[in-house]
Order: C-alpha cells, then sequence, then structure tokens
C-alpha cells in the first residue's frame, strides 16, 4: 500500500473540500487512488460542505463557557431553528465556547485552527465544522467570540439558546445576574450615553431632525426638539440610565441600583442570534413547485 503524504491529503481537500481526517481516511480505503477517494467521498459526505459555504446562517444558537474569572461567550449560526437543536451542532457550539475560554484566540480563524475531534471529525475546529456541514446538510459558520479573563468578576446569563450576556463587575453577585438579565430583556446599545456609537446616535438625529422640521417650528425650537429627543433617546439605550427591570418602584435605574447594591460595572456583551444578518425569504410553495418541475423535466 502507498504511503498516505501530507501533499496528497491537501490536495484531495482542496478538490472536495472535505475535512482533512476524512481525505485521508478516503485516500486509504483508496489505496492512494485520488480518484476513488474523490468517489469514497462523495459517497459519505455528497457534495454538501462546498454547495453549503455560500447559504445564509441566520439561525443558531449563543453558548458560553468558563467561570467566574475567565469566561466566554460564543455565536455560532446554521441555516435552520431545526438544526439550532440537532445534538451534534450543539456539541459543537459548546466545545467552541470552551476553546475560546481556555486558550483566547485572537479571532475565529484562530479559534478555526484549535485542535478539536467531534463526531468522526478532526483534528481541527474547522475540520469538525466541515465535517458536520457534510453530516448534517447545511452550512455552519462561528460567527464572532468575546472573551473576558482578569480583569473582574463574571456574570453570565443564557436565554435558551438565543440570547447570551456576559457582566463584568465588581461587588455583589446577585445584582450582577440581575443585571445580566436586564441586559438580555432590554438589549442595551451601550453601558452609558458617552458609549454609545456615534452612527447609532447620528442616526437617531437625523430621524428627530426630519420629525421636528415637519412641526414648522422657528429654527432654535427645532434645534431644542432634536437635541431632546437624541437626550431621550440616549437615555433609552445606555444601560445605567435604563429603569431597572426589577425596580420596585418602576423608577429606579440600573445605575442606581447598582450604587446602592455597592457594585461597579467595568461592561458587558449581549449577542443575540442572527442580530444584524439578513436573513433569507423564501417562498417554501415556490421552492416545491420548482423543484416538481425540474424533475418533471429530466
Amino acid at each position: 500500500m502507498p504511503a498516505i503524504t501530507a501533499s496528497m491529503v491537501a490536495a484531495l481537500r482542496a478538490k472536495t473540500d472535505a475535512p482533512m481526517m476524512e481525505c485521508k481516511k478516503a485516500l486509504t480505503e483508496a489505496d492512494g487512488d485520488m480518484e476513488r477517494a474523490e468517489e469514497i467521498l462523495r459517497v459519505k459526505l455528497g457534495s454538501k460542505a462546498g454547495k453549503a459555504s455560500s447559504r445564509i446562517t441566520a439561525e443558531g444558537v449563543v453558548a458560553a463557557a468558563g467561570d467566574d474569572r475567565t469566561a466566554a461567550l460564543v455565536e455560532v449560526n446554521c441555516e435552520t431553528d431545526f438544526v439550532s437543536k440537532n445534538d451534534d451542532f450543539l456539541a459543537f457550539s459548546n466545545a467552541v465556547a470552551a476553546l475560546v475560554a481556555a486558550n483566547a484566540p485572537a479571532d475565529v480563524a484562530a479559534l478555526s485552527a484549535l485542535p478539536l475531534s467531534q463526531a468522526g471529525f478532526g483534528p481541527t475546529v474547522e475540520d469538525v465544522r466541515k465535517g458536520l456541514i457534510g453530516k448534517i446538510g447545511e452550512n455552519i459558520t462561528v460567527r464572532r467570540f468575546k472573551r473576558y479573563t482578569q480583569g473582574g468578576k463574571l456574570a453570565r446569563y443564557l436565554h435558551g439558546t438565543r440570547i447570551g450576556v456576559l457582566v463584568e463587575f465588581d461587588g455583589d453577585e446577585v445584582a450582577a445576574k440581575d443585571v445580566a438579565m436586564h441586559v438580555a430583556a432590554m438589549k442595551p446599545a451601550a453601558l452609558s450615553s458617552a458609549e454609545v456609537p456615534a452612527d447609532l446616535v447620528d442616526k437617531e438625529r437625523k430621524i428627530a431632525a426630519e420629525k421636528a422640521a415637519e412641526s414648522g417650528k422657528p429654527a432654535e425650537i427645532v434645534a431644542k426638539m432634536v437635541d431632546g429627543a437624541v437626550q431621550k433617546y440616549l437615555k433609552e439605550v445606555s444601560l445605567l440610565d435604563q429603569v431597572f427591570v426589577k425596580a420596585a418602584d418602576g423608577k429606579q435605574s440600573v445605575g442606581a441600583m447598582l450604587k446602592d447594591k455597592k457594585t461597579a460595572l467595568k461592561g458587558f456583551t449581549l449577542y443575540v442570534v442572527g442580530e444584524g444578518i439578513e436573513k433569507r425569504a423564501d417562498d417554501f410553495a415556490a421552492e416545491v413547485a420548482a423543484q416538481v418541475a425540474a424533475a418533471k423535466a429530466q
């Protein structure tokens, strides 16, 4: 039997987009015959990985891992809500979160190169991802992650698998966990008004200016109306200024609650599955009709 070299594995992987270990297994089974190995992979995985790579992944999960000092939040996406509940997909998502917490990769590319074996695929995160694409039949992507370590204590909250929050704080743990739940519910844009992204403020100012201009009032009054609208917006989207969801009087702000609890908030991360991803609006009936028509035409 001929030796299976790394260059042979790399060549087969380039042709098929299959995971590295699957390429090696196929070459071994085919006694080094490249064409036969490609046929074996097509039987086993089809062309799912290659075809799936261009499809939109707006569903998925947010997973968390770590402890109260070092923790990570990760969003892993797939194409449908059905696959977001798949055991292999969930195991992969949780494993990725654990790797981020333990290894502090610089970015998704570095994370993809970390060692991981799952469901017979490996030896890297990227190989497992591609292997699961072939097995499950949907595109899978690791979209983003955030890791905190040593800056302060950490509290986290997962609302099911679709919303995840990490809060960095010093002080009362119960108060911090309550804030994490508040963030999941109210979805603030920033910790304070000064930290709200400039593009969001500019957008709100433009909207406010258009509305104020319709009033027909003098320019100086319009300017005050715009400023007032922007300040109201900043209060609504700034975590410390928001009314705390558990406020007994319905008025206490998050900042005031934290002050009462002698707790300082250093920062937070909120992930909502698919946020900012343009979802494809498929007409299912039309898709089925097109497939039937194509089958009849053959």
